[in-house]
C-alpha cells in the first residue's frame, strides 16, 4: 500500500488497514467495469458516498456507526477491485471468503463489529440497489425498464444526486472527509 503497509490477503490484520489507502484505492476502482459516461470513471468511492447518502434518507434514525458501516460496504475493493456480480458468482466461495476476511479486518480496524447486523445489511441492500439504479440509468446506458428489472424501483434516491464522475483525487478527498465525520 502507499502508506507502506503490507496486507496479507489470505489473513488480513486490522492493523495493516489504513483509511488513506482505502480512500486512495476506492477512488481509482471503476464501477461498471468503467463502462460509464463521463470524463472520469465513476469510482467505488463515489458510489459508496452515494449509497451512504441514500441510506440516510431511507433511515433518518441510522446512527453514525451504521452509516460508517454502509460507507465502508465495498471497502475490500480497495485491494481486490470491483467485479460485476455475475463474475463474482462464477468465482463462488473462495472469492467470497477472501472478501469476507478483508471486510472483517476493515470493520475491526474502524471499531465496527466484524460482520454487519441483519438490520444494517437490509438497509444497505435497499440503498445499494437504489444507487445502482441511478448509476445504471444515468451513467451505464440502461433503460428505465431494464434497470427496474435488475434493481427494482429506487427508494430514497435523491432527485438532485449529481452523478458526474469525479477525478480520483476529489473522490478520495470526499470519501475521507465523510469517513472522518462519521468516525469522529
Amino acid at each position: 500500500m502507499l502508506s507502506g503497509r503490507r496486507l496479507d490477503l489470505l489473513d488480513p490484520s486490522p492493523l495493516d488497514v489504513e483509511i488513506a489507502d482505502v480512500a486512495h484505492g476506492l477512488a481509482r476502482v471503476a464501477r461498471w467495469n468503467g463502462q460509464t459516461s463521463g470524463a472520469h470513471i465513476f469510482s467505488v468511492a463515489q458510489h459508496s458516498l452515494l449509497v451512504e447518502r441514500i441510506a440516510g434518507r431511507l433511515s433518518a434514525e441510522a446512527d453514525a456507526q451504521t452509516r460508517l458501516a454502509i460507507l465502508l460496504h465495498d471497502a475490500a475493493e480497495y485491494v481486490i477491485g470491483d467485479m460485476i456480480s455475475p463474475f463474482k458468482a462464477v468465482l463462488g466461495g473462495e472469492y467470497k471468503a477472501v472478501e469476507a476476511r478483508l471486510m472483517s479486518a476493515i470493520h475491526l480496524r474502524f471499531g465496527l463489529p466484524p460482520e454487519r447486523s441483519p438490520a444494517v445489511t437490509k438497509l444497505l441492500k435497499r440503498a445499494d440497489a437504489s444507487a445502482a439504479f441511478l448509476e445504471a440509468t444515468r451513467l451505464a446506458g440502461f433503460s428505465l425498464e431494464e434497470a427496474r428489472r435488475f434493481f427494482g424501483r429506487p427508494e430514497g434516491a435523491p432527485s438532485d444526486a449529481d452523478l458526474t464522475p469525479w477525478p480520483a483525487e476529489m473522490a478520495a478527498r470526499r470519501f475521507l472527509a465523510r469517513f472522518h465525520e462519521l468516525h469522529a
